[in-house]
C-alpha cells in the first residue's frame, strides 16, 4: 500500500510505474487472506439505501472475510428484505439519521446507495463521526456538495471511494499506457455518448396524489427534496430522471464513460458549457418546457484549459441514442464502443476508442492492435473497486489509496454536473432578448455559451443558472 498521502489516486494513474510505487507491510487480512480474522480487525459497515444497487454493494464489501455487515437502513421495507435476509443479525432502520446515532460506536464505515438528492446529506453525517464512506456515483447531487464532501474527507481524514467501478479496472489504466507511449499524440478533442436514458424523461410533473404503497416511508425517500405527493411516476427506478432526484443520463453515466477522460488528460475544471436539447412541441410554435424533468436526449459541449497551459480540449457529451460521426479510421461493421456507449480520444497523431468503463482500449484503424507490445506501468487493482476501499480502511486514512477518493472523485463530479446546470438553465429566459424567430429566437438564455468560474462555483455571465449549484434543503437535513 502506497504511503504518499499527498498523491490522490489520479496523481498515482498518471505519474506513478510499478516500479516507482512504495509500499508498507501490513497484517495478512488488509490484503484480503483466507482463514480466521478476528472480530476486533473487521471492518463493520452500515449500508443506508439496501435494496437495487445498494443491495450489491453490501453484497459486493461481504466478499471479504474482513467485513461484518452490522446495520442496514432503508426507507422501504419491500426493497430491503433480501438484504435483511442475507444479513439476519444486521440492526434495522428507515432513517439514516437515528441509525448513526444510535449505532455510531458499532459502524466503522457506511456505505451510501440512496437516490442522488441524499447521497450528500448522508455521507457528511457520516465522515463528520469519523466514519469512512463509499458512496455510488455521482457522489452528489450538486455542484456545491460535491466541493464539501472533497472539503470533508480531509478535514475529518477519513478513507473515500466514489463508486465508479471503472477506475479500479484494467481498461483506463491501459488506455493510460498508451497514450503515455505517444502512440495518440496530444488528444485535443472527446467524444462521449450513451444510450441512456432508459428511464422515462421531457415528462410534465405529476399532478395526481397516489396511494402511499406499505413499507414505504415517503417523507423520508423525499429526504432534501422539496415536498410533493407520492406518484408510482417517481419509485422504484425512475427518480433518475426527475431533477429534484436524479441527475439524468449524464449524472448516472459520465462517471462510467468520461472516467478515463478526467483521470488520463490534464484538466481540472472547464471554463465553458453549452448545450442543446430535443425538444417535444406542444403546439406549432411553443416549445415544451419540463422544469422537473430531464430531456429525452442531449447534446453537452465543455471547453478544459490543460493544466500544463497548452490550449484547451473540448470534450463532448452526447446522450438519449445521439452518437458522434464514425471516425474514418473506423470500419462500417466495427464497433462504435458498446451497448452502454463509449469514448473517443481524438489525438494529433492518432485515435483511441473504448467501451463504457473505458472497457476495450483499441487504436484506431484496429489493425494497430495487431503487434501492439506496451510494457505495464501502471499499477492494476487486483482486488476490485469495492475491496480495495474495504482494505484501505483497515489499513487506515493515509495508509493506502482508493481509486476514486473524494480528492479526484468530488472534483470529477463537480465538471459532471456542470453539464446538468447547462441542462437545466436551458429554459431559463434571458429578460433581455427579443422573443424572435420562428421558434422564440434567443429569448433562452441556456442555449448560449455559458462561463464557469470554478474557484467561486458560479456562471459569470448569467446569473439565473446559478440556482443550480446548490440547493435548499427540506428542514431537518444539513450537512454538519
Amino acid at each position: 500500500m502506497s504511503k504518499n498521502t499527498t498523491n490522490s489516486r489520479r496523481n498515482f494513474i498518471k505519474g506513478t510505474g510499478l516500479a516507482a510505487a512504495s509500499f508498507m507491510i501490513v497484517p495478512r487480512h488488509v490484503l484480503g487472506g483466507t482463514g480466521y480474522v478476528p472480530p476486533s480487525d473487521k471492518l463493520n459497515i452500515a449500508g443506508i439505501g439496501a435494496g437495487g444497487k445498494g443491495r450489491s454493494d453490501i453484497a459486493s464489501f461481504a466478499k471479504s472475510p474482513n467485513v461484518n455487515i452490522v446495520s442496514l437502513c432503508d426507507v422501504d421495507d419491500r426493497q430491503a428484505v433480501k438484504s435483511r435476509e442475507s444479513f439476519p443479525k444486521a440492526s434495522y432502520y428507515h432513517d439514516f439519521r437515528e441509525m448513526l446515532e444510535k449505532e455510531g460506536k458499532n459502524i466503522d464505515a457506511v456505505s451510501v446507495s440512496t437516490p442522488d438528492h441524499n447521497h450528500a446529506v448522508a455521507a457528511y453525517m457520516a465522515m463528520q463521526m469519523g466514519k469512512h464512506v463509499y458512496v455510488q456515483k455521482p457522489l452528489t447531487h450538486d455542484i456545491w456538495e460535491a466541493r464539501m464532501l472533497t472539503e470533508a474527507a480531509k478535514k475529518f481524514k477519513v478513507v473515500t471511494q466514489m463508486g465508479n467501478q471503472g477506475g479500479s479496472g484494467d481498461g483506463v489504466r491501459r488506455m493510460k499506457e498508451i497514450y503515455d507511449a505517444g502512440l495518440i499524440g496530444e488528444v485535443t478533442e472527446v467524444k462521449c455518448w450513451t444510450n441512456r436514458a432508459i428511464w422515462p424523461q421531457a415528462l410534465e410533473t405529476p399532478t395526481v396524489e397516489h396511494n402511499t404503497p406499505n413499507g414505504l416511508n415517503w417523507d423520508l425517500w423525499l429526504g432534501t427534496a422539496e415536498y410533493r405527493d407520492y406518484n408510482e411516476a417517481y419509485l422504484p427506478f425512475d427518480w433518475r430522471g426527475w431533477s429534484d432526484f436524479g441527475t439524468g443520463a449524464l449524472g448516472d453515466m459520465a462517471c462510467h464513460i468520461m472516467d478515463p477522460v478526467y483521470r488520463i488528460l490534464p484538466i481540472l475544471y472547464p471554463e465553458t458549457v453549452e448545450c442543446s436539447v430535443s425538444d417535444a412541441f406542444k403546439g406549432k410554435f411553443e416549445t415544451a418546457n419540463y422544469p422537473k424533468s430531464f430531456p429525452n436526449s442531449s447534446k453537452i459541449h465543455l471547453s478544459y484549459p490543460r493544466t500544463d497551459g497548452k490550449g484547451n480540449i473540448k470534450v463532448s457529451w452526447m446522450d438519449g441514442g445521439l452518437l458522434p460521426e464514425r471516425p474514418e479510421e473506423l470500419g462500417d461493421d466495427e464497433a462504435l464502443g458498446n451497448w452502454d456507449g463509449g469514448v473517443l480520444f481524438i489525438g494529433t497523431k492518432g485515435k483511441l476508442i473504448a467501451d463504457c468503463y473505458a472497457e476495450n482500449p483499441r487504436l484506431l484503424p484496429l489493425k494497430l492492435n495487431e503487434q501492439l507490445e506496451l510494457e505495464k506501468t501502471i499499477a492494476r487493482v487486483p482486488e476490485g473497486h469495492y475491496l480495495q476501499w474495504v482494505n484501505a480502511c483497515i489499513a487506515g486514512y493515509g495508509n493506502a489509496e482508493t481509486s476514486s477518493s473524494f480528492d479526484y472523485a468530488g472534483p470529477f463530479t463537480e465538471s459532471i454536473l456542470i453539464g446538468n446546470l447547462a441542462l437545466k438553465s436551458y429554459f431559463e429566459v434571458d429578460p433581455n432578448a427579443k422573443n424572435t424567430g420562428f421558434w422564440g429566437g434567443s429569448k433562452y438564455h441556456g442555449r448560449k455559451r455559458l462561463r464557469w468560474d470554478a474557484q467561486n462555483m458560479k456562471i459569470t455571465n448569467f446569473d439565473a443558472a446559478n440556482k443550480y449549484v446548490k440547493r435548499a434543503y427540506r428542514d431537518g437535513y444539513s450537512l454538519g
